[in-house]
């Protein structure tokens, strides 16, 4: 079947190709790389990849583009399954003989519930579900390909044997041609990495057991599997060929350095091709494994902090201690590698003490920018279990994470700290933070550096006190409601 693997139309500037990551909308704006749609588009010949959001495609544009595919595979969430289902639903009514796949974490976990929300939906994919879209895009019978969940003739849904994990996972193509053919690389932003980059997976799967954390728990699995380093320093001298106007390669591997000595064998094949790259790591690499990424080419860290209490830490299972923490920060700093902390605010057990310590600790930590997120609970995760087991959530639907508008919203409150008061202190660590001299003379230095960063600062600026605004808003009209 002529198939078309779709990222629809959501919440203005929703950033759907998160990963591990929330789904939501940024403080600026931000895209992730479709990369779980265009690793299985790659294994389906004449498959095209649309991913609307950063293409600025809007729905009537996207229900014209449907219209010529036998085969519909859409990428939802949870905060967007709602929206999905009318796309789909939409498609269907344009030529109601097109079948509709969903997958994505969300229909991982409940297949019958994404079944349930839109009789448009004709399968699910389930776990890992590049192969179930190509044996689905050959035309085999729904009720034989391992992995899916469907409706039968009947209306009665029907689960087909799990499939297998991949393992040896130089068996997938390489995601780079399906790039340049179906996607505008400069309309990808992350306000961190060097504009315009490419993001991309060099192993599925995380051995970290963070409470919270979506793709490991959901889809790749805590072991963590990987492509083998000739495998991976072939694609990136393609894409550099390829893609030479793009300034920062990052691996989106949910913790790329969990297999250090591959990290080191990476590293070392990409020193030669004098391209910049960037990666997610735990903060418990010392100063010579750090100081070896930066020589061969390793400019930035993204670095999961989450908070400055050793409690919490402990409570989501984060497996590294505050001054673990503190040890890896200065190392990097000594050796000039930038970080990127992310924080997660609302946590077990929040409360207005954990919150000061957390600020705190950023600002002691010091690192070049960071970014503050409402703890998510989202289904499959330990989180979403523990939150539901001692009443933390807020509202009865336990899937309404985000506000009308695509912002995150505090899902979860403790009996020591309201929703309000966690979502209030997104804005808070944000200001404490980032209006000290220390921050505002780095980004003024990157700024008058280069003229191009200059603008898009301006407009991140913008944007950012803007969402900042909203979220004040947002905060407003809760109270009035509550």
């Amino acid at each position: 079947m002529k198939t078309l693997f779709l990222s629809p139309p959501s919440f203005d500037g929703f950033d759907g190709g998160a990963g591990s990551r929330y789904q939501a909308r940024r403080e600026v704006t931000s895209y992730w790389y479709p990369t779980w749609l265009a690793q299985p588009a790659a294994l389906v010949p004449g498959a095209k990849l649309l991913d609307c959001p950063p293409h600025n495609i809007d729905i009537k544009q996207c229900l014209e583009a449907a219209k010529g595919y036998d085969h519909v595979i859409l990428h939802t969430s949870t905060p967007s399954l709602k929206n999905d289902c009318k796309v789909a639903e939409a498609i269907k009514q344009n030529r109601p003989e097109t079948i509709i796949g969903f997958v994505g974490a969300h229909a991982a976990v409940l297949p019958a519930e994404t079944l349930k929300a839109s009789r448009a939906i004709d399968w699910v994919g389930r776990k890992e579900f590049d192969f179930t879209c190509k044996e689905v895009a050959e035309g085999m019978p729904l009720d034989s390909v391992a992995g899916l969940s469907y409706r039968d003739k009947d209306g009665k849904i029907r689960h087909n044997a799990e499939r297998e994990m991949i393992q040896n996972m130089d068996s997938l193509p390489w995601v780079a041609d399906v790039y340049k053919r179906d996607l505008e690389i400069e309309k990808y932003f992350i306000g961190y990495l060097l504009h315009p980059y490419v993001s991309l997976y060099t192993g599925r799967g995380c051995p970290a057991q963070c409470t919270f954390c979506l793709w490991p728990q959901t889809i790749g699995g805590h072991k963590y599997r990987v492509r083998s380093p000739q495998n991976v320093a072939d694609e990136m001298a393609y894409m550099k060929k390829l893609f030479p106007q793009v300034k920062e390669f990052f691996f989106d591997d949910d913790t790329f350095t969990a297999n250090l000595p591959r990290a080191r064998e990476i590293a070392k094949k990409l020193a030669p091709l004098g391209l910049i790259w960037s990666c997610n790591s735990r903060a418990n690499l010392d100063y010579d494994t750090i100081k070896s990424f930066k020589d061969s080419g390793l400019r930035l860290f993204l670095v999961g902090y989450e908070t400055g209490n050793e409690d919490i830490l402990t409570r989501i299972k984060k497996g590294v201690t505050l001054d673990e923490m503190r040890r890896f920060t200065k190392a990097c700093h000594q050796a000039g590698v930038v970080i990127h902390g992310t924080f997660i605010l609302g946590l077990p057990v929040e409360t207005p003490e954990t919150v000061e310590n957390t600020i705190r600790f950023a600002q002691e930590l010091d690192v070049f920018s960071l970014q503050v997120s409402l703890a998510a609970p989202y289904p499959g995760t330990e989180l979403f279990d523990m939150a539901r087991q001692n009443g933390w959530f807020v509202k009865k639907d336990k899937t309404d994470l985000v506000e009308e508008d695509g912002y995150q919203q505090s899902a979860l409150e403790y009996p020591g700290m309201s929703k309000e008061a966690i979502f209030d202190a997104v804005d808070r660590f944000y200001r404490a933070y980032y209006l000290r001299p220390k921050p505002i003379l780095r980004i003024i230095k990157t700024m008058l550096e280069d003229k191009d960063v200059f603008v898009r600062r301006c407009r991140e600026g913008y944007e950012f006190f803007k969402s900042l605004r909203q979220r004040k808003e947002d905060l407003a009209a809760a109270r009035a409601a509550g």
